[in-house]
């Protein structure tokens, strides 16, 4: 049930399951075994109406709230019909000061249009939603003075924990100022500061795309890389070049992109005049539709003439010309993951991070092949 926050003032967005007021922010009347209203007119009813309602203690409520396993079904099923008739939600507030928790996580990430820092955003509310209120900032740069004011703003809300979607390398500079006591989880990103980060394993997914295409039997794969100051376009270069080393292949120049189809259609221009690219890894899928297109206008065919590899699986990559060949991230074990580490660093309290990594899969489809002149084995399975 999110509260957004985009880098100003703070507005509250529609809530995806939304806890909905009594009809006309009132409490309905209803008469109790003892004849008297159990809820008043110009107020929610509270739990003591709950009780007279269902002829029930204060207690008993509690413990249905809760719950409890000492409560007999049918006075369970009384209590339950009361809370149905009567609309009634419990106070969270209330609740907090007696426990202490709050069950609300704040979540800061960039203002982005990008696939994959709105996928993550994506997994980690889906992983929430069953048990935790996310407060989300959406900032426009992720800087020291925005991400410690943003934390600042978050304690205000009495957040138990916060996660940072931290795609820049300038996220992962400012998360060393954060206070070291404060349960935090970087995600998108390793980081040398003492706390937990979950990433995508940008340089294995690199690399399996990298390896694939070797085994197609192109003698080198070039790389149309994201901007260098992105994380994940970084481990990407770091995974291409690792294969490449690793199979004795010749490392092309990185031609580099800003993750827009413009800049593939850039690259695309530029590669299609060489006639020894054969392979080609997109460090995303936007890239690499943008460099089929450039390609193509240059007659070279995909993936006759060129492979074409991307990264991420955007859902349109299936219906690209022709379907791309494509690393595809699970950015909900992502979210899972986040989450996870989170509710255990708010159990355990500060200590030395650790590095989570999911691992991505290949998936294959038509944009990859051969070389020109090379037999055409059968496609296989993801891998």
């Amino acid at each position: 049930m999110p509260l957004v926050f985009k880098g100003g003032p703070e507005v509250a967005s529609s809530p995806r399951n939304p806890v909905r007021p009594s009809q006309g922010g009132q409490a309905r009347a209803k008469v109790g075994a003892g004849g008297r209203r159990a809820g008043t007119l110009g107020r929610p009813p509270v739990m003591a109406d709950v009780a007279q309602l269902a002829g029930v203690s204060h207690q008993t409520v509690s413990r249905v709230l809760n719950d409890h396993p000492n409560v007999r079904q049918d006075t369970r099923e009384k209590v339950l019909d009361a809370i149905r008739q009567l609309a009634y939600r419990p106070n969270a507030a209330a609740r907090a000061l007696v426990t202490r928790r709050t069950h609300t996580l704040g979540v800061i990430g960039i203002d982005s249009p990008l696939y994959g820092p709105a996928m993550m955003l994506n997994g980690i509310e889906r992983a929430a939603q069953h048990g935790y209120f996310v407060v989300i900032a959406s900032l426009p740069a992720l800087d020291r003075r925005s991400m410690l004011d943003t934390v600042d703003r978050f304690l205000g809300h009495s957040v138990e924990g916060i996660i940072v979607i931290a795609p820049q390398t300038s996220a992962v500079a400012a998360l060393s100022h954060v206070p070291a006591d404060l349960p935090l989880i970087a995600v998108g990103c390793e980081t040398r500061a003492p706390l937990t980060s979950v990433a995508v394993d940008n340089a294995d997914g690199a690399g399996r795309a990298t390896r694939y295409l070797l085994s197609l039997g192109h003698e080198t794969v070039h790389h149309v890389a994201g901007p260098a100051s992105w994380l994940d376009a970084r481990e990407r270069v770091g995974g291409w070049r690792a294969a490449l080393h690793g199979a004795g292949a010749r490392e092309p120049d990185v031609v580099a992109g800003d993750w827009s189809a413009r800049s593939g259609y850039e690259a695309g221009q530029e590669l299609a005049r060489m006639d020894d690219v054969t392979a080609v890894f997109c460090g995303n899928d936007t890239m690499a539709l943008g460099l089929v297109r450039a390609l193509t206008e240059h007659g070279r065919r995909v993936p006759d003439d060129v492979s074409v590899v991307g990264f991420d699986d955007v859902p349109e990559a299936g219906y690209f010309l022709p379907p791309l060949t494509t690393v595809r991230q699970d950015f909900g074990e992502l979210g899972r993951q986040a989450l996870g580490a989170l509710v255990d660093r708010i159990a355990a309290g500060p200590g030395m991070g650790t590095h989570l990594k999911v691992t991505p899969e290949l998936t294959l489809r038509a944009s990859a092949a051969p070389p020109p002149g090379a037999a055409r084995p059968r496609r296989g399975p993801r891998t």
